[in-house]
């Protein structure tokens, strides 16, 4: 008997995403809507989202948990419900131990963080009414790999990356996967705003793509096809799970080339 792989579709299914605006998350909504997903774009600057009527573009901060239950909401009563959750939405950090203030500390913490412990709180109660329930968080290689200057940024993945299981053991009662993706470095606009504030952008790049064994960033619509298997019922037996998408940064050790 010929084996018969099971479609990757989320044909019916309402997917919400937040940063979904631009970057990684832009392209989560696109590779989502190839699906046949309806997506809700929940993004400081919704603007960016695709101009389609499967799309609902809402302004929302993941650091504002009143304003993120209206968003969630009116995507839920425009579309019938949610039944994927992408965390996307995050700020960039840069620097060692002693270069950012308990300020900034405080402040990335709580959007990359809590703001993912907010928009996962807000949209349970529609999740819990879903057959199809599923979360995917973004991460990153730095929850796990020792990158320089990188020191509150890891901080932040790795607090996700943990809280991905702590909440998969939760919810598996529920039927609610949950999973997370963890990029390399992923040429998008907020790299490109990195690599502007370098002193030789070019040669800041070539390095970025060198220590990825690949010896190429990452694109962002291939950290969007792993998102969308994570979300898709064709995961059914997938939960508490990184997929790392970081061209072997994470596993490989390669020799140094010449």
């Amino acid at each position: 008997m010929a084996l018969v792989l099971a479609p990757m579709t989320c044909d019916g299914l309402v997917a919400v995403v937040t940063g979904g605006g631009s970057g990684i998350g832009r392209a989560c909504t696109e590779a989502l809507l190839a699906v046949g997903a309806r997506v809700g774009v929940l993004d400081l600057d919704p603007a960016g989202a695709p101009a389609d009527p499967r799309v609902r573009a809402v302004r929302a901060d993941v650091a504002d948990r009143a304003g993120l239950a209206v968003a969630v909401a009116s995507v839920a009563d425009a579309f019938g419900g949610v039944d994927i959750l992408v965390n996307n939405a995050a700020v960039s950090a840069v620097g060692t131990v002693e270069d950012n203030d308990d300020a900034e500390w405080a402040r990335v913490l709580d959007v990359n963080v809590t703001g993912v412990a907010r928009a996962t709180a807000v949209a349970l109660p529609y999740l819990r009414r879903s057959a199809a329930p599923a979360i995917v968080n973004v991460t990153s290689i730095a929850a796990g790999a020792g990158l320089p200057r990188r020191a509150l940024y890891s901080a932040t993945k790795g607090a996700v990356h943990a809280l991905t299981l702590a909440t998969a053991a939760d919810l598996v009662g529920d039927g609610i996967r949950v999973n997370c993706v963890a990029p390399g470095t992923v040429d998008t606009p907020w790299v490109a705003r990195l690599l502007a504030a370098a002193a030789d952008p070019e040669a800041e790049k070539r390095q970025l793509a060198a220590r990825q064994p690949t010896g190429r960033l990452v694109t962002a619509a291939e950290v969007a096809a792993a998102v969308v298997y994570l979300a898709s019922p064709v995961a059914g037996a997938v939960t508490g799970t990184a997929l790392a998408v970081d061209g072997g940064l994470g596993g490989l050790r390669m020799p140094a080339r010449r």
